[in-house]
């Protein structure tokens, strides 16, 4: 029902009239509406104000005589008017309305209202008027408006913020000032192996820091709870972190601090440095290990010109040896020839490992004696051992086939694996034994397929859990500095390449480690077994050599050689004399030097092969060694036989027999 207000007389002085029938005090009544913080009006059904209160005057900026009892088209404008019109008609059909939104009255710019348009009717009666009491509340829509967008920059805001944290590499740790964690971002997750749900409220100390360190991490929150100066803020530094799992790693972190309400928070950024930590060590082993590498290939070079300047004193105590033994017929004095002889060979062999070792060159396949090379390769660290207090104990298969292998990487095999015995025995208690053996591989019927050789020694071996790793490139067992990590994979990628292979045996009742490597026959291997004490020349050749040497001693040397078999020898200081008496006299073959002043070996060969071609190719270099590429080259070249300082009288005989074989026959 709509409220029981008489309106008919309503206007300034018609409140009271309202006010009695309302039964309020008028006085009261025209305060109430004029001071209520809403504007009030009633409108009859002639479209003109019956009544409007002071805060709807105010709004307009009229006095009362402009408004009450004016149409609302002269009040609000012809186009507020049009728009009334349709809901005045919805409301004097009895229905009540509530509106809001944006209105522009008389011009004065765009407000924001809530109105309340109800119908009133006298008692009993149809509807004759409309109440309307609005509000403007532009102000407020302003700030619901700015605080609105506030709230979406705001949500934007963390959620880039989010976006950032959730997807950032480095693991991000924010913490309270009691050091309780805030938050745990998804890289923080995987550093550390926890759920942020794990993390969040936790102490940071016991989640991430190692226990060794947690005193020091206590005492610097401590210190800055109270107003200390802090330490490492702001700066990168590098720690250990504790993962889940109880492992400990290497971390690069920066601390800052944030104030958030007015406490204090504590975010790290840290990023795990445990790749970047191998591979500068990985760096820093190979820069060790070049260096290195560079110092042996300088002491190399060193070494093998020492060599190369022992070796002509070295043939000469070797071949003096031998033809003192020759013509000794005291038991006693040829055994005193005997022993020197055998200690000049030693010095040989010494000298000729040293030399296969430091050669620089392609590698090249040919038949190489197991035996001889292990006892080579023995020579060489003879001292070594004796000083480390380390037996060596050889047991050489008699008669082994010759395999197909590089000389010179077959020592470097065996060299590595000694020396790998003598650093594997050095901090053990005696006896510290090495034994190597060698014997026949056979294959299915019995048939020699290859040679094997063993070296094991009495050492702490290798443990069960690294056997399968010993070959891997870089990978040591040795105490740091002391080892690359090289020797075996190369040793073994030498092996394989001459279609043998390198393995670690069991190690047995006896303990510890024993490396087997074994290398194909040659071609004719299976069926030529090398008789090692045979070194003589069946029948006399009955040649005539020309020896040529600019030293004296050794070439005198060599005649006497070749004439003990019977072989017309003569003597020449110089390529020059040489290619002299070529032309006055007939040589079948010639014996050169292949360095010397004057006219060198490879000038001397020049020079016969324009004038005299077939003498050319019967030519025997001999050398003190053979590291110089363009030495290579050239031998390689000729297709001339060579013979290498320090040699034996045998030696020399089968050069000259194979450089005189295609004259005789």
């Amino acid at each position: 029902m709509a409220p029981r207000l008489n309106f008919e007389s309503l206007g300034p002085a018609g409140i009271v009239h309202g006010a009695a029938a309302l039964g309020l005090d008028p006085q009261v009544l025209q305060t109430l509406l004029d001071h209520i913080p809403m504007r009030a009006t009633a409108v009859g059904r002639d479209h003109r104000y019956r009544y409007a209160n002071r805060a709807f005057l105010d709004a307009m900026g009229l006095a009362p005589g402009q408004v009450i009892g004016r149409h609302v088209a002269e009040v609000l404008g012809e186009a507020m008017y049009q728009a009334y019109l349709p809901v005045a008609d919805r409301l004097f059909g009895g229905e009540s309305l509530r509106w809001e939104g944006w209105m522009d009255y008389r011009g004065r710019g765009a407000r924001y209202y809530e109105q309340t348009l109800l119908p009133y009717a006298s008692e009993g009666g149809a509807v004759d008027a409309i109440i309307t009491f609005g509000r403007d509340v532009t102000e407020l829509k302003q700030r619901e408006a700015e605080l609105a967008a506030k709230v979406a920059e705001l949500e934007a805001t963390e959620a880039l913020k989010s976006a950032i944290v959730d997807h950032a590499l480095a693991a991000l740790v924010s913490t309270d000032a009691e050091g309780r964690v805030v938050e745990f971002n998804p890289a923080a997750e995987r550093m550390f192996g926890l759920s942020r749900a794990q993390a969040i409220g936790q102490p940071v100390g016991e989640l991430i820091i190692p226990p060794r360190h947690r005193a020091p991490h206590e005492a610097g929150m401590a210190r800055m709870r109270t107003g200390g100066a802090p330490r490492i803020m702001g700066r990168r530094v590098e720690m250990e972190a504790l993962r889940a799992d109880g492992s400990e790693f290497p971390v690069e972190m920066v601390l800052w601090r944030a104030e958030v309400g007015g406490v204090a928070h504590y975010t790290a950024s840290m990023y795990d440095l445990s790749e970047r930590r191998a591979q500068a060590e990985e760096i820093a082993r190979q820069r060790d290990a070049l260096r290195q590498s560079e110092k042996m290939t300088a002491m190399g070079s060193l070494l093998a010109g020492v060599a190369h300047e022992l070796n002509n004193p070295m043939a000469i105590v070797m071949g003096r040896a031998a033809l003192l033994e020759s013509k000794c017929a005291d038991p006693a004095l040829r055994a005193d020839a005997e022993r020197i002889r055998e200690a000049a060979e030693r010095c040989g062999r010494i000298v000729r490992t040293f030399l296969g070792m430091a050669r620089q060159k392609e590698r090249r396949v040919e038949p190489v004696q197991v035996n001889d090379m292990v006892r080579g390769a023995v020579d060489l660290l003879q001292y070594n051992l004796r000083s480390s207090g380390i037996e060596i104990s050889l047991q050489l298969a008699e008669g082994l086939p010759a395999v197909s292998a590089d000389p010179d990487q077959l020592g470097q095999v065996l060299l590595n694996l000694l020396v790998n015995a003598q650093q594997a025995l050095a901090p053990q208690p005696a006896p510290r034994r090495v034994a190597i053996d060698t014997g026949v591989l056979r294959a299915t019927g019995g048939a020699a397929a290859g040679v094997w050789l063993r070296v094991a020694d009495n050492g702490p071996g290798v443990p069960a859990a690294l056997r399968d790793r010993v070959f891997d490139p870089f990978f040591t067992t040795k105490p740091e500095g002391t080892g690359t990590g090289l020797g075996l994979g190369v040793s073994r990628s030498l092996v394989r390449e001459a279609g043998g292979d390198l393995v670690l045996e069991e190690a047995g009742t006896a303990g510890g480690a024993r490396f087997r490597c074994w290398l194909p026959l040659t071609a004719d291997g299976a069926a030529a077994v090398v008789d090692e004490a045979a070194a003589v020349i069946a029948a006399p050749l009955r040649a005539r050599v020309l020896v040529v040497d600019d030293e004296r001693e050794l070439a005198a040397l060599m005649q006497e050689m070749l004439e003990a078999a019977e072989l017309e020898v003569a003597i020449a200081e110089s390529g020059s004399v040489a290619l002299a008496m070529v032309e006055e006299a007939r040589f079948d073959a010639v014996v050169s030097d292949l360095r010397m002043p004057d006219l060198d070996g490879p000038g001397l060969w020049r020079a016969l092969r324009e004038r005299h071609p077939a003498l050319a190719q019967r030519m025997v270099f001999v050398t003190g060694d053979t590291l110089s590429p363009s030495a290579r080259e050239f031998l390689q070249s000729t297709g001339c036989a060579c013979l290498e300082k320090p040699f034996a009288p045998a030696d020399l005989l089968a050069r000259v027999q194979g450089a005189l074989a295609p004259a005789a026959g």
